[in-house]
């Protein structure tokens, strides 16, 4: 069950915190980053963080976290995690359909954009799954390449 969380609730800022520090801790391997930024996150930044927080539930645990900002340019994925006691089963790909569903959903959003790591093929793959195209890499001052893909919202 997918659901809104309230980040500025400290015991759903916590779960948020734990489910993004054991997926990051996974994604920081994966990628080889030894500095990997999102671990740097604290309970705090997350409290006050004026994006949106949707949470895919198994039973009562926290499973997976979708992160969202809606701007001017459209629809941003922040942040996609899935806890990994729930690799495989499908919560990430629910995460970004419901994500998406909500950019149908606001005539204002044309666009949905995510970044994230070059070598992260297993999230490319995912995005390129659900019609993400790249369209930009860079390196930032941490080293890790990064890439951004873009979507188009049919509205």
């Amino acid at each position: 069950m997918i659901t809104k969380l309230d980040n500025a609730n400290d015991f759903v800022a916590k779960q948020i915190y734990i489910t993004l520090q054991r997926s990051y801790k996974i994604e920081a391997e994966l990628i080889g980053a030894l500095n990997f930024p999102p671990l740097s996150r604290t309970v705090t930044d997350i409290q006050n963080s004026p994006t949106l927080f949707y949470g895919f539930y198994n039973d009562t645990q926290l499973a997976g976290v979708i992160e969202l900002a809606i701007g001017n340019e459209g629809l941003e994925i922040n942040s996609l995690v899935v806890d990994p006691d729930h690799f495989r089963k499908g919560i990430a790909d629910k995460l970004i359909r419901y994500a998406l569903s909500e950019c149908v959903i606001c005539a204002a959003i044309t666009t949905a954009i995510v970044e994230t790591a070059v070598v992260n093929e297993p999230a490319i793959k995912l995005y390129k799954k659900h019609g993400f195209v790249e369209f930009k890499r860079w390196t930032p001052e941490h080293g890790i390449e990064k890439l951004a893909m873009v979507k188009s919202c049919d509205v």
